[in-house]
């Protein structure tokens, strides 16, 4: 039986743990039809050009894993950020962990999405915000259809979360193949601040697809921060779509990390409804062997007098392939934005591909809008430079290719998150780069 086959015979098994009276339900099974319909992406689609599934889809994936497993802390501690106080939201094979998790209601809501669907006392948010920005293509659709588990995050305006909030999704490998598809809600109020830490991370060497889904909602004069890092095993693949509405004045950023994995598709789409704003999209690419990372971005200047920032690098090493496609859409009304993309890629080897597609819509005659790609090579006069200085070569290169993708860690505002990506990093590169870790 194919993936897609199986997939919607398991919805009715999928019914029998959901209140099939709920106006959410309705949704879930609008997406089944329109997945149904749809199917998985392939490369016909241009958005897809670039970006085969075809590898992955062909596990016999369990939908929903059957076995409890317990992970004991000491399994997992080194993928926390444990140098700091957090919050912590963490799921083991798309269930929640109470065990490993630390939650709070006081005074802003950081738990489970299952109980804010579930509790009368959420619905006004649930029925304000749930997919409501969440683009209703193929894999998203798919995720909607299953919704149920993930990540509640409400801040209540003029509240500023004391400590960042870790949201982690650990895969056992209990099963031969493994399919989760995380859905989170983040609704942050006027004025509010928070910063959120989101990683996906298997614990064998056993397939694993996650198909995750993140709407986040940043209402006016509120700040929003996050941190994804992707540094799986090489059996995980993950598609990562990331949805963002912004109102005026508000600042929200998010910088993505892509290390490890099979394949890594990144949607991130943000939609800026409100004037004096600012977007803020970074990311560092280190891939080695056959990986193969896609970024797909969206900045979408409704109003005017707005701002967006993008900042991509790319490290493609033996046999890689990654693929940037950066889209800017300014509206007629947008006037006075000031738009800035830039994709800078380098390639160790003579084997590792780089499609990069950056593009601009414009429809405003006063803005300020500009983008540029570069691929190239380290360059051998600044290495042969540091080499006549006793830097010997291998170390030479790794200096060099930290200091390509310092731009984007220098944005960085959680110290700690700095530190564990300049040591994944130095970890990529197979080099002392003599920083204090």
């Amino acid at each position: 039986m194919e993936l897609k086959d199986k997939i919607v015979s398991s919805y009715v098994a999928f019914e029998n743990d959901v209140d099939i009276n709920s106006e959410i339900h309705n949704i879930r099974t609008k997406a089944l039809q329109n997945f149904e319909t749809l199917g998985f992406p392939t490369k016909k689609l241009e958005e897809w050009k670039y970006t085969s599934l075809n590898s992955i889809l062909k596990q016999d994936y369990s939908i929903f894993p059957n076995k409890e497993n317990n992970v004991e802390f000491a399994d997992v501690k080194q993928y926390f950020i444990h140098d700091i106080d957090t919050y912590k939201i963490i799921f083991i094979d798309g269930k929640y962990s109470s065990f490993l998790s630390d939650v709070t209601h006081d005074g802003k809501d950081i738990c489970l999405l299952s109980s804010a669907i579930s509790k009368a006392k959420y619905s006004p948010v649930i029925e304000n915000y749930f997919n409501k920005i969440a683009k209703q293509d193929n894999l998203t659709s798919l995720n909607t259809a299953f919704a149920n588990e993930g990540a509640y995050i409400y801040i209540p305006r003029n509240v500023e979360v004391e400590k960042p909030v870790q949201i982690i999704n650990f895969t056992t490998g209990s099963e031969a193949a493994t399919m989760i598809q995380p859905r989170n809600l983040i609704v942050v109020e006027e004025n509010a601040h928070v910063q959120i830490i989101e990683r996906h991370q298997s614990l064998t060497d056993n397939a694993v697809l996650s198909n995750v889904v993140t709407e986040v909602f940043a209402a006016k004069n509120s700040t929003v921060d996050i941190y994804k890092i992707q540094n799986d095993k090489i059996n995980a693949s993950l598609v990562d779509n990331t949805y963002i509405e912004q109102k005026t004045n508000s600042v929200v950023s998010v910088h993505t990390f892509s290390f490890g994995g099979n394949i890594t598709r990144n949607n991130l789409n943000f939609y800026q409804r409100g004037e004096h704003m600012d977007s803020i999209l970074k990311g560092i690419t280190i891939i080695e062997g056959k990986q193969h990372v896609d970024h797909h971005t969206l900045v979408h200047h409704i109003e005017p007098n707005c701002e967006s920032h993008q900042d991509y690098k790319g490290i493609f090493d033996e046999r890689s392939t990654g693929v940037f496609n950066g889209k800017v859409i300014v509206n007629k009304e947008a006037q006075k934005t000031n738009a800035y993309q830039q994709n800078n890629n380098v390639l160790i080897s003579d084997k590792a591909t780089i499609n990069a597609k950056p593009q601009l819509e414009i429809f405003a005659d006063d803005v300020k809008c500009s983008h540029g790609c570069t691929i190239g090579q380290l360059d051998d006069d600044a290495l042969f430079y540091m080499q006549q200085r006793g830097i010997p070569k291998k170390e030479g290169k790794a200096l060099l290719m930290f200091a390509f993708a310092n731009t984007v860690l220098e944005s960085v505002k959680i110290p700690e998150v700095k530190q564990r990506i300049t040591k994944l990093i130095a970890e990529k590169l197979n080099v002392n780069i003599g920083f204090d870790l």
